[in-house]
């Protein structure tokens, strides 16, 4: 699983999203006054298309992004292209930057012009103008909500929580974490009271990955998903055969693997001329601007699958980047409805395509004129298989298949959202990770490195992140069979290396809608007919996985 680097609708990294804390935040009356005002209710708000307010507040919106892009092309940067001996320099040019960013973000002006604009409020209607202004008012009622104070003791602690953790992984000793995790928990929850005391705090902090979503929701979502994978997986170790991978092993050269990875990418639809093809140590999708997409990936020799599924997935991100809706550049209704949107479109060319008969068909000539020592007398369906394989022991989330990976996702879901509730306490959760493990996976971590301590997502206090990625996997699943009925030759056209049809219908139905609807369900229904429906995805891993272990 490769992450691209995410970013909250107006501008900063989620990975340090309160580095700076300096901020500029109306008189409490004047406060409460913007707050009622900008109260949106999804849906509700009809402005002018000529309105003034709505052109003042575009300005500020596009400066603030302007501003993201200058942060994305540093992160960036940081990551690919500049010396070691740079990271104190570059740490305070990052850290000023998020202060100014701060600053643009809680500007009363834009407080002003909310209200304003709901005084305006059915003087004509514009949908995705409409929608800009309920996501800003959604984002300044967070940004201003916080005290200065709570994000200036977020922004110490996230540096020190990040550190203790690499070193209580590096001695994979839990209890040197636990503390700093303790002090997480007690600051997110103050959060949560300042945004919306009157939610679940899981509720509000999820929100910032997935609008609109509930943990009532995920509870709902996840009980059917662990019902119909837990017993799928032991009945495939225990009757199942598994796939011929054998003949994929050995070493390869990385320089051939990235000439064969950049093809595939430019034949998925990536695009030279508004982006960009790196390395890193750790793939991601980044940069500045629809037009400015930094994509990198990274190869190992002793492993072929990884540079090429890396590589499917990030250009799934990198598609949706490009294929934003530039009428609206700058806005916040431009940029996609959720993490688990953005996850959907990594996922569905990675799994849905990459890892689908058609793809296979393609790509094999490929990797035998690549790396000719491969057995030259292997088929399509060979490799098909042989890159479909569910692992024996599936410990580490990043390395699990398409099958395992969401019981490692539910198992953190369940322990976070229970920690956050107060269900549990902090040094409970090597032992209970570890039973989990057992239950839902049938295996059990030899050490804390290899379990509770194998993410970094919670030494960054970042409680309701990891639901996104299995609800991308689900939205993969059900946007792909939509576009599959409205694209009847697609198995034919991706064997050929065609996938123009399915990048534009795609294109068309998500990545220009951007935020249009309040919430991912909303944007499903609209083009699959149906709100998210886990058991789609369910229907497409007992289908394809009883067929390919012979069940």
């Amino acid at each position: 699983m490769f992450k691209y680097r995410l970013e909250t609708r107006i501008g900063t990294s989620l990975a340090s999203p309160f580095v700076a804390w300096r901020q500029a935040v109306p008189s409490p009356k004047k406060l409460a006054r913007i707050r009622m005002a900008t109260a949106v209710t999804p849906g509700e708000v009809a402005i002018a298309p000529s309105s003034k307010a709505f052109t003042a507040l575009s300005e500020k919106l596009k400066e603030i992004q302007a501003f993201s892009g200058i942060s994305g092309l540093l992160g960036w940067d940081e990551m690919v292209m500049m010396p070691a001996g740079a990271a104190g320099s570059r740490g305070a040019q990052k850290s000023a930057l998020a202060g100014l960013l701060h600053e643009r973000k809680s500007d009363p002006a834009i407080g002003e012009l909310l209200e304003q604009l709901q005084r305006e409020e059915g003087q004509g209607a514009d949908a995705f103008r409409a929608a800009a202004v309920r996501e800003a008012a959604r984002e300044y009622r967070k940004v201003t909500a916080v005290t200065k104070d709570l994000a200036k003791r977020e922004a110490e602690h996230e540096t020190e929580a990040y550190q203790t953790w690499v070193k209580a992984r590096q001695a994979s000793n839990f209890s040197l974490f636990a503390p700093a995790l303790e002090k997480w928990v007690a600051l997110r929850r103050e959060r949560a009271a300042l945004i919306d005391p009157g939610k679940p705090v899981y509720d509000v902090l999820l929100d910032d990955y997935q609008p609109g979503l509930t943990s009532a929701r995920l509870d709902s979502i996840f009980d059917q998903v662990k019902a119909g994978l837990v017993p799928l997986l032991a009945d495939l170790r225990a009757r199942g055969t598994p796939p011929d991978t054998a003949w994929l092993k050995g070493e390869f050269d990385t320089d051939a693997q990235a000439a064969l990875c950049r093809e595939i990418a430019l034949t998925l639809g990536f695009d030279l001329e508004k982006g960009r093809l790196d390395v890193s140590v750790h793939p991601f999708t980044g940069g500045a601007h629809p037009t400015d997409v930094r994509m990198t990936t990274r190869f190992k020799k002793d492993s072929l699958l990884e540079g090429l599924t890396g590589t499917v997935h990030e250009t799934g991100h990198a598609l949706y980047e490009q294929g934003r809706n530039l009428e609206y550049d700058g806005l916040p209704v431009n940029e996609a409805a959720g993490m688990g949107v953005h996850e959907s479109q990594s996922l569905l060319w990675e799994r849905m395509v990459g890892l689908g008969r058609p793809f296979a068909a393609y790509l094999l000539p490929k990797i035998k004129a690549a790396f000719p020592q491969l057995p030259q007398d292997r088929t399509a369906e060979d490799l098909y298989r042989a890159v479909n394989e569910v692992l024996p022991r599936s410990l580490i989330r990043v390395e699990a298949d398409e099958v395992t990976y969401p019981l490692h996702i539910i198992l953190r879901y369940e322990l976070e959202s229970e920690l956050v509730r107060g269900d549990i306490s902090v040094d409970q959760l090597p032992e209970l990770w570890n039973k989990k493990m057992k239950e839902y996976l049938g295996v059990e971590p030899e050490s804390d490195a290899q379990g509770v301590l194998q993410d970094v997502h919670w030494s960054y206090g970042l409680f309701g992140y990891f639901p996104t990625y299995s609800l991308g996997a689900m939205m993969a699943a059900q946007i792909f069979e939509a576009a599959r009925k409205d694209l009847p030759d697609f198995e034919a056209e991706a064997a050929a290396g065609n996938f123009s049809k399915l990048k534009a219908w795609l294109n068309k139905n998500i990545h220009q809608v951007g935020s249009l609807y309040p919430s991912a369900d909303e944007l499903l229904e609209k083009v699959t007919g149906s709100p998210l429906d886990p058991s789609i995805l369910l229907e497409h891993l007992k289908s394809k996985y009883s067929e390919l272990y012979g069940l």
